[in-house]
C-alpha cells in the first residue's frame, strides 16, 4: 500500500507558541497550528512572527502541520559574514 504523499500550503506565521510551535495563516485563510521541522532545529533556523513560510501537512489532520522552509522577506539578509583579522 502507498503512502499518502503530503500537502504543500504557504502561510503566514501569526504567532509564536512556547515548545516550537506556530500559529500560521495558510494562503487559503485557514488557520492551523505547526511546528518546526527537525531539519530546522537541526540548523538552528529562527522563525518569527509575519514570516512568510511553506506547511507540510498530512491529508488525513488538516488542523496541524510541520514548517518546512522560512523565506526571506524583502530586502532581509541573513547574519553578516565573519570577518577575518
Amino acid at each position: 500500500m502507498a503512502k499518502e504523499e503530503a500537502l504543500e500550503f504557504e502561510g503566514t506565521v501569526i504567532e509564536v507558541l512556547p515548545e516550537s510551535r506556530y500559529r500560521v495563516t495558510l494562503s487559503n485563510g485557514v488557520e492551523i497550528l505547526a511546528y518546526g521541522s527537525g531539519k530546522m532545529k537541526m540548523h538552528r533556523i529562527k522563525v518569527l512572527m509575519g514570516d512568510k513560510v511553506t506547511v507540510e501537512m498530512s491529508p488525513y489532520d488538516l488542523s496541524k502541520g510541520r514548517i518546512t522552509f522560512r523565506h526571506l522577506g524583502e530586502g532581509a539578509r541573513g547574519p553578516a559574514p565573519a570577518r577575518r583579522r
